[in-house]
């Protein structure tokens, strides 16, 4: 077994000399990412709305306000990404 074909590749870039390692990207569809941070976005909404009145008071009411937005956008962005994958993979094959 040849085990110079595993080694990694020398690139030049801007003058400086790289050893750069032939991988292959992740495939990553983002779905999962966009899921989790709309799930904290609702779980800080869900935390923040028993103290509305003490933020309003100490004015950081949009603090919660905030919070649901992110958890609208969120879904949009969830839906987003769903079809983004199923528009890669419909490519693919």
């Amino acid at each position: 077994m040849d085990l110079r074909e595993d080694r990694p590749g020398r690139r030049e870039i801007g003058g400086r000399a790289f050893v750069v390692a032939e991988v292959e990207p992740l495939d990553v569809d983002g779905v999962r990412t966009v899921q989790v941070g709309t799930a904290l976005f609702f779980v800080a909404f869900l935390a923040l709305l028993p103290f509305y009145g003490r933020l309003q008071d100490a004015g950081r009411g949009w603090w919660l306000w905030s919070c649901l937005a992110g958890a609208g956008l969120g879904l949009l962005g969830v839906e987003y990404c769903r079809r983004r994958a199923r528009a890669r993979l419909a490519q693919q094959g």
